[in-house]
């Protein structure tokens, strides 16, 4: 055991044993079962001189604490910030000696008058004070400091505790969501409750997290989308209609995707996808006026106004502007797969689908001003209706913000001959192995034989919007619970768990290596000369962020901290390896002097060095992980 391990082992058990004294001598602080009468911190500073020389009761916990002989001071922190208390023996008398044993942590109660330092400081003086919570665990002294930011995540607790400002993210999270609410029951929308349990995953491409039901003997699946039940609403008379919840895909984590998310969808009847454009962007615009006080809000370095109207972009038009190609003039399927085959696109069954990754691949990164994208093919939009003057394109749209999409809506398919077909055809990709292909929804085309009406639907990433209008880069940090994968011994930097309950995780975690099955290769011969070795500039790097890139099955993009200025960004294919958000946080070694190469339309600057060995008859890689004490930048001799 190290010493420090003693150190804290030794604090921990000191608490324990304050708590059995206080048990013992009948002052048990968790039998006291309430608090009343408290005022807020913030209200006693912005009202000092109403407050000034008053009585008032605080409660909060201890976040500091200083002082010697008969007089003490403590900063407690309660849910709008923190203030001053003056603990003087004179005043409390016999009290003090108790006083003096709270630790860092304690959640106390104080009543005391109110009054302002020498220093100037808005103070509470301390008349009656009381232990509410014994606090048995030690708090971080620098939240931020931790080399692990997914602790973080894990234990949002203490975050919210010793990073305060954590709180104002989730505060305008709620804020923005009850104007979304409000600016849909302004227009008369009414909002209600979809099952999230189905018999069918329908209503998005996705692959579904699937549970059963012990009494009927079934699988179900969580809800990937709501769509499907409220456009029955739709045929049922309702013109328009709402709900705002949680989906479920059961598919990679990254920044921006989490398998739990927050959506909102509408429909509204006898309206179509433009009308779904003029909500969106005055309900985006609406939002940020509302909440922010601007429309103009400052992401990676760029200004982004999300003030109506929205840029509108048709599909064939975004990929004629950046590649030249004309899929106007390209109208087989032939002449899509030679076009694909020389722009380095992936091949895909349709010309519609070919389309679809020449968008993605040369023009998502493009759209950084609020864009509408328009004209789907109607191979990837089985939900949308077809485009009166071109049967191969849909009434539909994307809108992007940033690069980042973060809503989708269409003039909703009302032809139940038509939607059989589509889902047919999403059934037969579905036997082929495609597990994001959607089922047959019989019940649903009986819905649309007894009659849509001309429809529009939007469906709105709530927690993208969310991301965009705080300022967050990652969708954990717009989540209080994100998903995260367990843990072992290695993350416990702050002692924060039982020593029980990270041996449960190194169960599910630790893989047992024999070392006899590994072979390396053998070394090279040839010698290099050490100028020539010098050349290669090795640093330390953290990683920012890290995620997938999409349709490449191998390689993730990291974005790190490389010691300059700005952020330096690799590709590295080693997706089978790590998932991407497993990655942020750590400290790793890069070679940061190559030139620039174009991996998937991405300028990759630079590699991240593996160490790869042949593992019982398998090529086995893993990541220099360094300590993460070592600033990024360091440079490596």
């Amino acid at each position: 055991m190290t010493e420090n391990q003693q150190d804290l082992n030794e604090m921990l058990q000191i608490k324990r044993q304050k708590l059995e004294e206080l048990k013992a001598a009948g002052k048990d602080p968790h039998e006291i079962v309430n608090f009343r009468g408290r005022i807020p911190s913030k209200e006693i500073k912005d009202k000092f001189d109403e407050y000034d020389g008053k009585t008032v009761r605080i409660a909060g916990r201890i976040m500091a604490k200083r002082g010697h002989g008969n007089m003490s001071f403590m900063d407690i922190q309660d849910e709008l910030g923190k203030i001053q208390i003056v603990n003087r023996k004179n005043v409390i008398g016999d009290e003090f000696s108790e006083v003096k044993k709270y630790d860092i942590g304690d959640i106390v109660g104080v009543e005391g008058k109110v009054f302002k330092t020498n220093q100037g400081e808005i103070s509470i003086e301390t008349t009656i004070p009381q232990l509410l919570t014994k606090s048995l665990q030690i708090l971080p002294e620098k939240w931020h400091g931790l080399k692990d930011p997914d602790l973080r995540y894990r234990q949002r607790y203490l975050d919210l505790i010793v990073n305060p400002e954590v709180k104002e993210v989730f505060v305008q999270r709620s804020k923005i969501i009850a104007e979304i609410r409000k600016f849909l029951d302004n227009r008369g929308f009414l909002e209600v409750d979809t099952p999230i349990l189905n018999t069918i995953a329908g209503g998005a491409t996705a692959r579904p997290f699937i549970t059963h039901h012990n009494t009927l003997d079934i699988d179900m699946y969580l809800r990937i989308a709501n769509e499907l039940y409220l456009k029955r609403l739709i045929v049922g008379g309702f013109d328009k209609v709402y709900e705002m919840g949680r989906m479920f895909r059961n598919e990679g984590m990254d920044a921006t995707h989490n398998p739990e998310f927050t959506s909102m969808e509408l429909y509204q009847a006898y309206a179509d996808y433009e009308d779904m454009m003029e909500i969106t962007e005055h309900m985006i615009e609406t939002v940020a006026t509302n909440v922010l006080g601007t429309t103009v809000i400052e992401f990676d370095g760029r200004e982004i106004d999300l003030k109506a109207p929205w840029i509108r972009l048709p599909m064939i038009e975004g990929i004629k502007n950046v590649t030249g190609v004309d899929f106007n003039q390209i109208t087989t399927y032939e002449e899509a797969v030679k076009i694909a085959k020389e722009k380095d696109v992936e091949v895909k069954e349709s010309r519609g689908e070919i389309i679809a990754e020449f968008f993605e691949k040369y023009v998502e990164e493009t759209l950084i001003q609020p864009t509408f994208v328009t004209d789907y093919p109607v191979e990837i939009s089985p939900l949308a209706k077809r485009k009166v003057d071109d049967k191969s394109l849909t009434y539909r749209f994307e809108a992007f913000i940033n690069a980042k999409e973060v809503a989708n809506a269409f003039s909703e398919l009302n032809d139940a001959a038509d939607q059989r077909q589509r889902f047919e055809a999403q059934v037969a990709k579905r036997e082929k192995g495609d597990d994001e292909a959607q089922m047959m929804d019989y019940d649903f085309v009986n819905a649309l034989e007894v009659g849509l009406p001309p429809t529009g639907g939007l469906g709105i990433g709530i927690d993208r919007i969310i991301m965009f209008l705080t300022g967050q880069h990652s969708i954990r940090d717009v989540l209080l619970f994100p998903t995260m994968k367990p843990i072992g011994l290695e993350k416990a930097e702050n002692g924060g768990l039982s020593k029980e309950t990270y041996e449960t995780y190194d169960k599910l975690t630790t893989e047992e290596i024999d070392l006899s099955k590994v072979k390396v290769e053998p070394l090279f011969e040839d010698m290099v000369d050490f100028e020539t070795f010098s050349k290669s500039d090795f640093r330390v790097v953290k990683v920012k962020n890290c995620e997938e890139v999409p349709k490449s099955k191998k390689l993730l993009k990291f974005t790190l901290d490389d010691g300059s200025e700005k952020e330096r960004v690799i590709l590295s294919g080693i997706k089978e390896y790590y998932s991407a958000e497993s990655l942020i946080g750590k400290t790793l070694l890069a070679i940061c002097n190559l030139p620039p190469r174009k991996m998937m339309g991405i300028d990759s600057e630079g590699m991240i060095i593996s160490a790869i060995c042949e593992y019982d008859g398998e090529e086995k890689l893993n990541l220099i992980m360094l300590d993460d004490n070592i600033p990024a930048g360091s440079k490596l001799y």
